[in-house]
């Protein structure tokens, strides 16, 4: 190992010394202090992006499966593919030997990596699979998931969502076991802390997996959901703050239709950071995975092998803006679609910052739920008043802020017969730096609306995200520089309002099954600066 002059360690300082020109990668300060490495945006970006999504699938009885996993696995990747864009994997086993596993990954959207001939090749009666939007690493094909490593005991594959807040005291732990490292990935460093078994466990008749498992939990509070695939087993795991989310499926015959699911035959088990493409692989949503449980998934079935508690001072911190923002409205989280409770904080907005105007709308996709929700509470009639382009790329790659903006305004169209004359009150779900809200307002007002009223329906972004979820500088975040008056006169609106913190809170656990204090909470840190673990170490490299 070697320390080049970036002050990364490489594993070989003569081919790694411009890892941090290759990478890009910058710096994230807050306050004063230099934390883990956030990729650039540019200056051209626009909000935030969530950073992974995890799939995992393993057929029931006996091997070989008629199943086609990775077809199903692949499906199931199409369906979180909103968690991340950059990159995928699917890594597949026969279940046979642990010697060799069947993967294939790639950068990209998940339809441009997996065609029919890969598919075919990746052979198995289980596999996992990650789609990725880095954090911790850099955009690059060495840092795509599931990671494989070859132990001892055979061939280990990992797929991970989240940001370890503690990595720098992880990877010193390896390091000095005297194991290199080939990437500043979060994923092979739980794969490397995974392969040494703790002092205090005995493993005489094999590998202790749970007991390895576990003790990486506890040197590793937060922030993660994994996968981890060995031989003929599925482990599926997530901190014991319960941060990111993760959850249980069981695949039902074809023809089982809306029948109870505890009364239908298992023909195999799924676990994804997100329930929405259940339906779609013949899949039934069972439960979600507890904070700090540990799963074991196999052809008999599944069970709990083991849970971490977290400190009893500690309330479990489920990253509210899955939310507020980055799931997939169909999906279910503590017993309640999302949706439902997108449409309880647009409730809550209308009660907090009720308006007296002709119309509610929304940006869509992002903000209808909330319109919606706003539009029953306050009475006022729902209309749209933009009209998605759907062709139109991303925003990000315009090459100046005026281009940039013109390409927000394409990205859109007024219904300006709905839109003409009336007083319009316009729901979006966050404003991050911004960048688009001020042209749309602008669309609106030329298409003949005599006010907008812009309502968000989540509190302003004040802090940066260290768990998972790529949250620009505070220098980036526009709440940090305006109020909602100044950001109002700044983007044109007659007025803006966002949803408070506690309103937030209130609107999330309107329709929860059960609002348990002790099993219930929520990160809150990217709006108070609350982290549940407190700020990351300061990095050394």
């Amino acid at each position: 190992m070697a320390q080049n002059s970036c002050g990364k360690l490489c594993v070989d300082a003569a081919t790694t010394s411009d890892c941090c020109k290759q990478s890009g990668a910058v710096k994230k300060v807050f306050p004063d202090k230099v934390y883990k490495s956030e990729q650039p945006k540019g200056p051209d970006a626009t909000g935030m992006t969530c950073e992974c999504g995890v799939f995992g699938a393993i057929a029931c009885g006996d091997y070989p499966t008629q199943m086609d996993i990775a077809q199903m696995i692949c499906l199931g990747l199409v369906a979180l593919q909103h968690r991340g864009q950059e990159s995928a994997g699917i890594c597949t086993s026969l279940g046979k030997s642990s010697k060799n596993f069947s993967v294939h990954k790639g950068m990209g959207m998940i339809n441009n990596i997996f065609n029919d001939e890969a598919i075919r090749k990746l052979k198995g009666n289980l596999g996992i699979g990650h789609t990725r939007y880095s954090t911790s690493a850099a955009s690059e094909a060495v840092n795509c998931q599931p990671f494989v490593v070859h132990t001892a005991h055979g061939a280990l594959a990992i797929a991970h969502n989240g940001e370890l807040v503690n990595c720098e005291s992880l990877r010193r732990e390896v390091l000095e076991r005297g194991v290199g490292l080939s990437t500043f990935s979060d994923s092979e460093l739980i794969a490397q802390s995974l392969c040494c078994a703790p002092e205090d466990v005995s493993e005489h008749d094999g590998p202790n997996w749970p007991a390895r498992i576990r003790h990486f939990m506890t040197l590793a509070p937060l922030s993660y959901s994994l996968v981890v695939m060995h031989k003929d087993k599925i482990y599926a795991v997530r901190d014991s703050y319960g941060n990111r989310p993760l959850c249980l499926g069981k695949i039902v015959p074809f023809d089982a239709g809306h029948a109870n699911i505890e009364d239908q035959l298992a023909e195999g088990w799924v676990v994804s950071s997100e329930s929405c493409g259940f339906l779609s692989i013949g899949a039934r949503y069972v439960r979600e995975v507890e904070p700090g449980e540990i799963i074991e998934l196999t052809r008999n079935g599944y069970r709990t092998v083991d849970i971490v508690e977290r400190p009893d001072f500690k309330r479990m911190a489920f990253c509210i803006f899955e939310y507020v923002y980055f799931a997939r409205s169909d999906s279910m989280f503590e017993g309640q679609m999302v949706y439902s409770a997108r449409l309880q904080c647009g409730r809550q907005l209308a009660r907090e910052s009720p308006l007296d105007a002709d119309l509610v709308s929304s940006v869509p996709e992002s903000g209808t739920a909330a319109a919606h929700g706003y539009a029953r509470e306050s009475g006022l009639p729902f209309g749209e008043v933009l009209c998605k382009n759907r062709y139109v790329g991303r925003t990000f790659i315009q090459p100046s802020n005026r281009l940039r903006q013109l390409g927000v305004a394409k990205k859109f169209g007024a219904l300006a017969q709905n839109v003409e004359g009336k007083r319009i009150v316009l729901i979006d779900d966050s404003i991050v730096r911004g960048n688009t809200i001020g042209p749309i307002i602008k669309l609106l007002r030329d298409a003949g609306a005599t006010e907008v009223h812009i309502r968000i329906a989540s509190p302003p972004l004040q802090y940066p995200c260290y768990m998972g979820i790529n949250i620009p500088t505070r220098e980036e975040l526009i709440a940090n520089k305006l109020n909602a008056g100044q950001l109002a006169n700044h983007v044109g609106a007659d007025s803006l309002a966002y949803l408070s913190v506690e309103g937030l809170v209130t609107a999330v656990q309107m329709n929860k099954e059960h609002v348990n204090p002790v099993k219930s909470g929520y990160c809150t840190a990217c709006l108070t600066g609350e982290y549940p673990g407190g700020l990351p170490e300061e990095l050394s490299w």
